[in-house]
């Protein structure tokens, strides 16, 4: 496995990853290219359902689609038993058509449109999260226009604010009380849409959802949300009678991006989980719901590395020491990878190439597009030269998935390497992609 820490390395000191040389890789399916250690993927998926499924007797661990989706990676997800969550028309349809079990999909997003809940509906996907009081009444609708005859009731999820602060970067929090996501549990908001969801033919409420916030290094805003959560329960049940059946906590868990950085591992992660939600379902008299989880970034992130060929090279005087700075471009940049702009995310690198070299230039990392587009700001690599292997580590979620065709550059290919072999799981888009859709 690859990580910021270890890097395992063929005889001729190329990095590898899931087996496989990376200067082949490159130049078999070409730069930027994402590569994904398929191997790790699984490990991830294992060790989430072991770590959680050892300590609570009922719980489903869903993959966050959002991360990284492509028709291989949902059948992936398929088996290693994970249920997958979908947030779009296009994450759905992906997910069909790469044979996902309908009852194993959960459908969210908070601006849902009525073709997305009639095609959710209409597959049987098995839960839908239901994040405002209009998108109730537009999924009332849509499950009143489909034929009753055979078809169960389709099960909802009310999605609440939790009112916590989880402390990270502002543009990835959704659990504060300012936010777009979910119904307030101060306002009343969120028991109005349950008494709702419990009162509408063709619907089955069977639990609530809270999602606090993403990459997150310990479990604090976790098990703050989760108490507002379990209080919101008795609140249910003193007004309808009814018990939460399905509690889901959602996703959130970050990985280290950097060396040295920490990040809670997903064993201590569900014991602090697990053992509090037990806690605190004794002490309000309260059963036991399943209890669901939905990690995407701990899932793949840590798996992808993206490979990139260095360009041009140059020296810019600067007013502070050393009085130059050396610009190193990629053939890449923000439009494979725009979290660095979007979000201040920080990564490191190091040449594929050269892998088993010291690292004794300090360099930055630009993108080729027409912005500022820099990619890491400041890195140590052997000194570097035009045709270099540039890799840059825990690429894995919410690059290809975010990816543009900014200023008309094609989207990179995604190929999944395992026990020595590679498969190319996304092919290159074209130039004459890049038209198809022109009139």
């Amino acid at each position: 496995m690859l990580t910021v820490e270890s890097r395992p390395l063929t005889a001729a000191g190329h990095l590898e990853i899931g087996g496989c040389d990376a200067v082949a890789l490159a130049a078999e399916y070409g730069t930027p290219l994402y590569v994904l250690d398929e191997g790790r993927i699984r490990e991830r998926c294992r060790t989430w359902r072991q770590a959680f499924e050892s300590r609570y007797p009922s719980v489903d661990v869903e993959y966050a689609g959002k991360a990284f989706l492509c028709l291989a990676m949902a059948r992936l997800v398929d088996e290693e038993g994970l249920n997958l969550d979908v947030a779009s028309a296009g994450e759905l349809y992906t997910a069909l058509q790469a044979g996902f079990p309908p009852a194993r999909l959960v459908l969210h997003g908070n601006n849902k449109s009525r073709l997305e809940l009639e095609m959710a509906v209409g597959a049987g996907v098995g839960r839908i999260v239901v994040d405002n009081l209009a998108e109730l009444d537009l999924l009332a609708g849509v499950a009143a226009t489909l034929p009753a005859a055979g078809r169960p009731p389709q099960e909802v999820l009310i999605r609440v604010i939790p009112g916590v602060d989880p402390h990270t970067h502002r543009r990835i929090r959704t659990g504060q009380v300012d936010t777009k996501f979910g119904l307030s549990l101060t306002s009343g908001a969120a028991l109005d849409a349950v008494r709702q969801a419990v009162g509408t033919p063709g619907l089955l409420f069977t639990g609530i959802h809270g999602h606090v916030g993403s990459n997150l290094h310990d479990a604090t805003a976790h098990l703050q949300a989760l108490e507002a959560m379990l209080d919101f329960a008795v609140a249910i049940r003193d007004e309808t009678g009814l018990n939460v059946e399905e509690l889901n906590l959602g996703g959130g868990l970050g990985v280290p991006y950097l060396p040295g950085e920490s990040v809670l591992p997903v064993d201590r992660f569900a014991a602090a989980l697990t053992e509090a939600l037990v806690e605190g379902l004794a002490v309000r008299h309260l059963p036991q719901p399943r209890l669901l989880l939905e990690p995407g970034r701990a899932i793949v992130a840590e798996a992808g590395v993206t490979l990139y060929t260095v360009g041009a090279i140059k020296d810019v005087p600067v007013p502070e020491a050393p009085g130059t700075r050396r610009y190193v471009a990629v053939d890449g940049g923000m439009s494979d990878n725009p979290r660095p702009q979007l979000y201040d995310a920080v990564y490191t690198a190091f040449l594929a190439n050269r892998a088993g070299e010291t690292p004794d230039t300090e360099v930055r990392i630009a993108g080729k597009h027409c912005e500022t587009d820099v990619l890491i700001g400041s890195v140590a690599v052997p000194d570097p030269r035009p045709g270099d292997l540039l890799a840059v580590p825990v690429t894995g979620a919410y690059t290809y998935a975010m990816a543009s065709n900014y200023n008309r550059l094609p989207r990179p290919a995604v190929v999944f390497a395992r026990d020595g072999a590679a498969r190319l799981v996304v092919r290159r888009e074209t130039l004459e992609d890049l038209i198809r859709n022109d009139a």
